[in-house]
């Protein structure tokens, strides 16, 4: 299914999305900015990177960072290495495929974990924040942007008027029908805000967060490995 949508997937979001897309992501690094502990960004992870443009945003919210972009999608991959991006962020970016379930990283290798609509396709949550946490660093930080219920009963009837009949249409005009009729079906088998933030204390983050976008309609979910207690 991916395969299938990776040469259009970064334009059908901005078009679905009404452009939304383009604040999502950097207002979710400017949260995850006020909830991690201070200290220097060497290496990021982005999970599920798609055609790269979460790991492109960070390479330039983090200019001492590398980025690692992974992605269980060969066709993703591929076109996140074939996109153009500014010569001066080339060098710190990379991209390969893993799957989150058993990423191929040493323990403690990252300051930073992040993923951008990703979560609601993983089908083993724990295991998957289990595996997230293994990889990063003492302290480190998780930041996960999702797609989430309002709050707003109100709010809630048009976003699944549109969710679940204007996606789909638009994606049958792009001939992409069947993957975009997936998406309403993926956000029915998430969890709740709490259920997520649950979640991820059970694989060991704390302390957890979960900040709304949006009027609710996506959430920036951010969680931190506990560092060391301190001696004396």
């Amino acid at each position: 299914m991916f395969t299938h949508i990776a040469g259009r997937y970064e334009l059908f979001n901005h078009v679905a999305t009404l452009g939304q897309d383009f604040v999502w992501r950097p207002r979710a690094l400017w949260e995850l900015d006020r909830f991690r502990t201070p200290g220097p960004v060497r290496r990021i992870l982005d999970i599920g990177c798609g055609t790269g443009e979460l790991a492109h945003l960070a390479a330039r919210h983090y200019p001492g960072a590398s980025v690692v972009g992974a992605d269980f999608t060969r066709a993703m991959v591929a076109q996140a290495r074939a996109t153009r991006r500014p010569a001066n962020l080339a060098p710190r970016l990379d991209y390969g495929r893993a799957t989150v379930l058993s990423l191929p990283f040493p323990d403690a290798t990252f300051d930073l974990g992040m993923s951008a609509f990703v979560v609601r396709n993983l089908p083993k949550l724990p295991d998957a924040f289990r595996e997230l946490r293994r990889v990063l660093v003492p302290g480190g930080t998780l930041m996960t942007l999702e797609v989430a219920e309002p709050p707003s009963a109100m709010v809630r009837r048009v976003f699944h008027a549109y969710f679940d009949s204007v996606v789909p249409f638009l994606g049958g005009l792009a001939h992409s029908a069947g993957p975009y009729r997936y998406l309403p079906d993926s956000l029915r088998s998430l969890p709740s805000r709490e259920g997520m933030m649950e979640l991820l204390r059970s694989a060991g983050f704390d302390p957890v967060q979960a900040v709304t976008q949006s009027g609710g309609i996506v959430t920036t979910y951010l969680a931190q490995v506990p560092a060391p207690a301190r001696s004396g």
